[in-house]
């Protein structure tokens, strides 16, 4: 299980809500968070699952998400 970390386009608790939706139904995610001061919106996500499978779950939920280094 690896941290990494995304830069996303949530921009309100409800945005973060849809996405948890997705992610929350996802056994290989561990832990997750969305930091909504931080300029990038950085999503933090503790998961087994490969930085394409993070990315598509959070554009089926309707928004952008591009890993940061």
């Amino acid at each position: 299980i690896m941290e990494r970390t995304f830069k996303t386009n949530a921009k309100c608790a409800g945005c973060v809500a849809k996405i948890g939706e997705k992610l929350n139904h996802t056994p290989e995610i561990t832990e997750w968070s969305i930091d909504l001061t931080n300029p990038n919106k950085t999503l933090l996500i503790k998961s087994s699952l490969t930085d394409d499978k993070i990315i598509t779950l959070v554009s089926e939920a309707g928004f952008k998400a591009e890993k940061l280094a």
